[in-house]
C-alpha cells in the first residue's frame, strides 16, 4: 500500500525532496526515489518538489493478508506499573486469536524496569513480549515511541495492533496508522475477527445513537484503540511457554526535538473507572441538596458518586465524575443509578457492571433495559431510605 506517488516523467531527480524530507525517509535507488519506513507522510517532499511530480495517492488492496498474522499488544506503564488496560487487551486478543490460530504478542518500551515488567506478562498467555527499555524511554515522548514501536510492528507483521484508549495511547496510536497507511477505529467496546482475519471493531457512532461495525479490509495492520475497564482482563495460566525478547533501542529512536524539563507524579484520588460500587446521578436529581442525598447513598455504600452528561453539563461535577462516552466507561460491582433515562450514550459505557439497580418513576425509562433490579418510585423516597438502610446494616450512627 503506497501513498505518495512519484511521475517518473515529470520528476528531474533534481534531490529537493530528499534533502528537504525532516525524516531522512526518502533516497535514491536504481530505480528513482524510494519511500522508506520513517515516511510520516507530513506532506514535505509534495510541497518541495519544482516540477509537481510527487502527490498522495492511496492504493488499496495491493498486500498481502496472509504475511500480515498474529496480534501485537502495546503494554503502557504507568508510574512503573504495567497499566491495567494492557490485561485487558491480552484477554480478548486471545480470545481471537484463538479463532485463527494466531499468537499474541506485546511489545513493552519504557525506562528502567521494562524487561522485568515483559516478564510479568508471561504470566497472562502470551507468546513473545519485545521489550525496549532505554533511559531516554523514561519519558512519554510521542516521537521517540512511534519510532520504536514501529520498527517492532515492521518487523513482526502483526495483523491487528491492540493499543489501550488512554490519554497515551491516544496520542500514539494515530501516528502508528499514519505511519503504516492503515485506518484506525478509536474507542472500541468490542472487538470480534472474521475467519479471513479481518477484525471486526464495534463501537458507538452518531453520537451513542448506532453501534457502528467497523472492518478494515484492505489494508494491514489493523489499529485498535479500547477504552479501559470494556473488557475482561486475561487470567494466569499454568506452565506459561512465552518468551521475551529484548530489542535494542537505536541510536536513531532517541532523538527527539522534545525535551523533557521536568517530571511531577500527581497524586489523584481513586478514578471512578476503579470504582467497586458507584451512585449516579441523573437529570432526575434536580438540585445541590438532591445531589447531596445521593452522595451519601455513595459514602455509606463505600464508593463514589458519578454523573450523566446533563448533570455535568448543568454544573453538579466534573468530567474525571461523568459516565458515557464523552466521559468515562465503568465496570463496578454494583451501580445505582437515581434519575437515569438510560440513553445509550450512558449505558454502552455501563453495561459490564456485575449489579445494575436503577430508580426511576418512569416505568418505561430505558434504564430499565439493561438493569438487574428495577425500582418504579420516587428517588426522594427511595434513596434516603436505602442510605438509612446501609447505616443500619454498618451499625453507623
Amino acid at each position: 500500500m503506497e501513498l505518495i506517488k512519484f511521475d517518473a516523467k515529470r520528476c528531474s531527480l533534481c534531490g529537493k525532496c530528499v534533502e528537504k524530507c525532516p525524516f531522512g525517509a526518502l533516497s535514491f535507488e536504481d530505480n528513482g526515489i524510494v519511500v522508506g519506513d520513517t515516511c510520516r507522510m507530513c506532506g514535505m517532499c509534495v510541497r518541495q518538489c519544482p516540477e509537481k511530480a510527487i502527490s498522495f495517492e492511496q492504493k488499496a488492496g495491493s498486500f498481502d493478508k496472509d504475511k500480515w498474522k498474529d496480534f501485537l499488544i502495546f503494554v503502557e506503564q504507568e508510574r512503573g506499573d504495567i497499566h491495567p488496560v494492557a490485561f485487558e487487551l491480552i484477554g480478548e486478543a486471545r480470545k481471537m486469536a484463538s479463532k485463527v490460530n494466531f499468537k499474541v504478542k506485546c511489545v513493552i518500551t519504557g525506562g528502567a524496569g521494562t524487561i522485568e515488567n515483559a516478564h510479568k506478562l508471561l504470566d497472562y498467555g502470551v507468546d513473545q513480549v519485545f521489550a525496549y527499555e532505554d533511559e531516554s524511554l523514561e519519558g512519554f515522548r510521542a516521537d521517540c515511541y512511534t519510532d520504536v514501536v514501529a520498527e517492532c510492528i515492521a518487523a513482526q507483521k502483526p495483523s491487528s495492533v491492540l493499543i489501550g484508549a488512554t490519554a497515551l495511547g491516544r496520542s500514539l496510536a494515530p501516528r502508528l496508522a499514519t505511519r503504516f497507511h492503515t485506518g484506525l477505529t478509536a474507542d472500541c467496546t468490542t472487538l470480534d475477527i472474521k475467519s479471513n482475519t479481518d477484525m471486526v471493531q464495534i463501537r458507538p457512532a452518531f453520537g451513542g445513537n448506532i453501534m457502528a461495525q467497523i472492518s478494515i479490509t484492505k489494508s494491514r495492520p489493523q489499529f485498535a484503540t479500547v477504552r479501559y475497564r470494556v473488557m475482561d482482563a486475561a487470567q494466569k495460566v499454568d506452565n506459561a511457554k512465552g518468551e521475551v525478547v529484548v530489542c535494542p533501542v537505536k541510536e536513531e529512536m532517541k532523538q527527539s526535538p522534545i525535551e523533557i524539563l521536568k517530571s511531577e507524579v500527581i497524586e489523584k484520588t481513586k478514578n471512578i473507572e476503579d470504582e467497586d460500587v458507584l451512585v449516579v446521578a441523573g437529570r432526575g436529581v434536580r438540585n445541590e441538596k438532591d445531589v447531596e442525598m445521593c452522595e451519601e447513598l455513595a459514602k455509606a455504600l463505600g464508593g463514589q458518586l458519578a454523573f450523566t452528561r446533563p448533570m455535568i453539563e448543568n454544573g453538579f461535577g466534573d468530567v474525571a465524575h461523568q459516565v458515557g462516552l464523552s466521559g468515562r466507561t465503568v465496570r463496578p460491582k454494583l451501580i445505582i443509578t437515581c434519575g437515569v433515562s438510560g440513553a445509550i450514550q450512558f449505558t454502552s459505557c455501563m453495561t459490564g457492571s456485575e449489579c445494575i439497580v436503577a430508580i426511576n418513576n418512569d416505568p418505561e425509562a430505558q434504564i430499565f433495559n439493561v438493569a438487574h433490579y428495577c425500582i418504579v418510585d420516587d428517588l426522594y423516597k427511595v434513596v434516603p431510605y436505602l442510605t438509612e438502610l446501609v447505616k443500619e446494616q454498618k451499625g453507623d450512627e
